[in-house]
């Protein structure tokens, strides 16, 4: 909803401020279409040639970003807790009971009981994977830490090519409306015996691109990439919380403490409160006899 209402605020500020000052649209909207063929037809080119197959859908699905926000909301970060004690507290108790939820999440009751969790690939693995090797004796905090390090690293590498494709087709938007410019000068110089009337629309027709290009780099697709960027980096912290969460319990911390170092670690403004998360736990329904 924000970034509609962003969109419209650009549209109106520029336009309006425009008409305001006494401008003209007429001339705008006879060269828009010729102008907007040439800067966003070159756009697209030069994205396409800049990317493969994979980071042109990366980056087509990861738009919706900007109107739709991050995945993970309050409530999945409590979630996500809950399904973590579980966990940590049934390897603790009935260690051998824990593999058939790590082997197959799919089918495992309590990863059911977290269907949004469940059905992220990312967090599933990275949870599953982690168990399997403290159970498999691999549990040095350490060395575990830093092999969550370079798997989310990677991850979020990954997962920002879509902001970096797009920042890129921003930064190249203004010398794609000089382009077009330059050609609406190259025919205006054709038309040099015309009266200054006509010289005058053309020339104005050529700065049409020119404005384009700029008006279309800094007033959406920058913003689109800046903020598909915010959103992978907040969503990213839901999986930093359960490393975290994690590591703490490869220290053989106590598991509510391993609970509060992840809720520490959520975002402010998803982060659990204290009691909200106390109430949550204590309402589960524990997999095996305490």
């Amino acid at each position: 909803m924000l970034g509609m209402i962003g969109i419209v605020v650009v549209f109106a500020m520029v336009f309006g401020g425009y008409l305001a000052a006494g401008g003209k649209m007429g001339i705008i909207i006879k060269s828009l279409p010729y102008e907007m063929t040439m800067i966003l037809g070159a756009a697209v080119g030069a994205f396409l040639i800049a990317n493969d197959t994979g980071t042109v859908k990366h980056t087509l699905k990861d738009m919706g970003k900007v109107f739709k926000g991050p995945r993970w909301k309050h409530g999945d970060y409590r979630d996500l807790l809950c399904l973590l004690f579980e966990l940590l507290r049934l390897a603790r108790q009935n260690a051998v009971a824990l593999e058939e939820h790590v082997e197959n999440p799919a089918g495992s009751e309590i990863f059911g009981r977290y269907p949004r969790i469940q059905s992220d690939s990312v967090a599933v693995e990275l949870i599953c994977d982690t168990l399997r090797s403290a159970a498999m004796n691999y549990d040095d905090p350490h060395q575990v830490e830093e092999v969550l390090d370079k798997r989310l690293e990677e991850r979020v590498h990954h997962a920002l090519h879509s902001s970096h494709a797009l920042q890129t087709v921003a930064d190249g938007l203004p010398a794609l409306g000089i382009v077009a410019a330059v050609l609406g000068v190259i025919k205006t110089m054709a038309s040099i015996d015309q009266p200054p009337e006509i010289l005058g629309g053309l020339i104005g027709g050529a700065l049409v691109g020119t404005f384009l290009g700029v008006f279309l780099a800094y007033g959406f697709v920058g913003p689109f990439a800046s903020r598909v960027k915010a959103v992978v980096e907040e969503d990213h912290l839901f999986y930093l919380m359960i490393r975290e969460v994690l590591v703490a319990n490869l220290h053989n911390h106590a598991t509510n403490i391993c609970i509060e170092v992840g809720r520490q670690n959520a975002p402010g403004h998803v982060r659990p409160a204290f009691t909200e998360l106390e109430e949550a736990l204590r309402a589960l329904k524990s997999p095996v006899a305490a």
